[in-house]
């Protein structure tokens, strides 16, 4: 039996992961964090990106994309609290691209800098949702 811990993704809308990990990948601020059972307690935020689940006894990894939130690592359990979490095979490429697209359009356009802040938050966004489904072709392959 391999050693696991309990993860549970949660976005505003829904709660979009709940199972047994042998190891997490998440886009922490401060760069990108590991975690295996018996970690050490911690609360770090987010920024956006994909978290990668290596599921426990199984040769795949869940990969769900979230837009920034809080991560907390507990004895036994990682819960993650995100504004918007999207599982890896509801990501839609055309329409990551398509607001890519807008978001670089608003920026030329800008009238004025909260339109530009605003721009610049959506093409990050973006962005990271397109790195997300570069990283899920990988595995997948």
């Amino acid at each position: 039996m391999v050693n696991t811990i309990k993860i549970d993704i949660v976005s505003a809308e829904e709660s979009i992961f709940s199972g047994e990990a042998e190891f997490v990948s998440a886009p922490a601020i401060m760069g990108e964090v590991g975690i295996y059972p018996n970690h050490a307690p911690m609360i770090t935020p987010l920024k956006s990106g994909s978290l990668k689940i290596k599921l426990a006894d199984k040769n795949e990894e869940q990969l769900i994309y979230v837009s920034g939130g809080i991560l907390e690592v507990q004895p036994g359990v990682i819960t993650v609290l995100s504004d918007t979490a999207i599982r890896g095979k509801d990501l839609d490429e055309s329409k990551a691209l398509a607001a890519k697209k807008s978001a670089e359009e608003a920026m030329k356009n800008k009238s004025s800098d909260t339109d530009f802040a605003q721009a610049q938050a959506e093409l990050a966004e973006a962005m990271a949702q397109i790195q997300a489904i570069d990283k899920l072709r990988k595995i997948r392959h």
